[in-house]
Order: C-alpha cells, then sequence, then structure tokens
C-alpha cells in the first residue's frame, strides 16, 4: 500500500489509527484493538460511544465491545458517563502512558510475588529453579532500575517546564525533537 502519511497528502487520522494497530499488533494485540486504542487517542471528543466507534472503524458492535472492555481491564481506555444520558463512552485518560505503567508495576510486583513463593517449593538442584530465580530476579531488577512511576513523574515536570521555558534535551544533550538539521 505505497506511503499514504498526512505528509503525502493522505488524511492524517486514517494514516494514524493504521500505523498505531500495526504497532499495537506487532506486541501482541489484536488489530482492532490497535484501532480502537488509535482511535481514541487522537479523538478530540470528550466521550465515543461504541456505535461511534464502529460506524468509524468500520468494524462490528460486538467486536467494539468485546475489545473495548479488554482496554478497560488494562487501564487504556475509560468509561465515562454524560449528563441525563444512559449511554456508556469512551475515553483515554491525558495519561493513559502512565496508567499503563502503574498497570505494569503492579504485574511486574504480582509476578515477582510469585516467583519468590514457587522457589519455596521448586527443586534447588532442578533446570525449573533457576528460571524461576531468574524470574523473581528480573521483576525485581525491572522494578528496582525502572522506578516506573516516580521517573515518568519526574520526566514530566521537566518537559512541562521546559515546554514554558524551551526544547526538552535528552541525556546526550539533543532537543527531544531529535537532533538540528545540518
Amino acid at each position: 500500500m505505497g506511503d499514504v502519511s498526512p505528509a503525502r497528502g493522505g488524511d492524517f487520522s486514517a494514516w494514524f489509527i493504521d500505523q498505531f494497530a500495526t504497532y499495537w499488533q506487532s506486541g501482541g494485540g489484536a488489530r482492532i484493538e490497535g484501532r480502537i486504542a488509535g482511535y481514541l487517542l487522537i479523538s478530540e471528543s470528550p466521550g465515543v460511544s461504541a456505535e461511534e466507534l464502529a460506524i468509524a472503524l468500520d468494524t462490528s458492535r460486538g467486536s467494539v465491545s468485546n475489545y473495548i472492555r479488554r482496554l478497560i481491564d488494562r487501564g487504556f481506555v475509560k468509561l465515562v458517563r454524560k449528563p441525563r444520558d444512559r449511554s456508556h463512552y469512551y475515553v483515554m485518560d491525558s495519561d493513559v502512558w502512565g496508567g499503563f505503567l502503574e498497570n505494569e508495576h503492579q504485574y511486574l510486583e504480582n509476578q515477582r510475588t510469585l516467583a519468590t513463593e514457587a522457589l519455596q517449593y521448586a527443586n534447588p538442584n532442578g533446570p525449573a529453579y533457576i528460571r524461576v530465580l531468574n524470574m523473581r530476579d528480573y521483576m525485581g531488577w525491572i522494578i528496582d532500575n525502572r522506578m516506573l512511576g516516580s521517573e515518568w513523574a519526574r520526566f514530566k515536570e521537566v518537559r512541562d517546564g521546559a515546554v514554558r521555558d524551551g526544547p526538552v534535551q535528552d541525556e546526550a544533550g539533543q532537543d527531544s525533537a531529535g537532533p538540528a538539521p545540518e
């Protein structure tokens, strides 16, 4: 399918949703789930109904309902209500990625706890023991070295201050938009 990016005169929304869904699917998610997430990510609406999503994404209402529940369960989408309206509407939080980090942190903690408990029962001389030991220590290493939530909050504080004061720079001193053109 050639280059349909906005730079080539393509529609931004269609291009973004398609690209987002492709990346989502490459990470193991369902393509329609990625299309829903991509649509909500760039939506300017205070809430989109399942019917609106089905029409905009040319998919069944049942698929939307099924995948929207998964996105809600994983913290990517929120259900919102409008006054005097019995319909359900869906949005993404302005910091959906911070919510994702919170869920990821909880997942890592739960996996580490499971591995710690499992080590009590695994044969210390067997191959499973070292795999479970590595599981426990890997989860702990990520938790200890990435400081997921606090580092993200710190990054946003720096970024938001820089937005007022100038471009954000990364650890190498490059503007967040990348190196300056030569």
